[in-house]
C-alpha cells in the first residue's frame, strides 16, 4: 500500500510538470519563464525525494526505471540549486 501511495504522488508530480509545460513548445519559451522553471524544479525534487522512500524490494523488481538518477537529480537540485541548468 505504501508503494502505491508513493507511486501515485510521483504520477501527480509528473502530471503537474506536463500540465505546466503544455503550452511551452520550445526551450527558449521555457527558459524565459522563471516561475515555470521553479515549479518544474520543485516537482522534480519532490519526485526524487519520495522515490527514495520506495521499498528496496520494489525498486529491485523494477530495474528498468533509473532510480539512482531520480535520487541524484533531487540531490543536485537541493544541494546545488544555482548550478541546475
Amino acid at each position: 500500500m505504501r508503494n502505491e501511495l508513493i507511486l501515485q504522488k510521483i504520477i501527480e508530480y509528473s502530471e503537474n510538470i506536463l500540465h505546466y509545460c503544455k503550452d511551452n513548445t520550445d526551450k527558449d519559451s521555457f527558459m524565459s519563464n522563471s516561475l515555470l522553471i521553479e515549479a518544474c524544479v520543485f516537482n522534480l525534487s519532490q519526485i526524487g525525494e519520495i522515490a527514495n522512500k520506495l521499498d528496496i524490494s520494489f525498486t529491485e523488481e523494477h530495474l528498468d526505471i533509473p532510480w539512482n538518477a531520480l535520487y541524484g537529480l533531487r540531490n543536485r537540485i537541493v544541494h546545488d540549486y544555482e548550478g541546475v541548468n
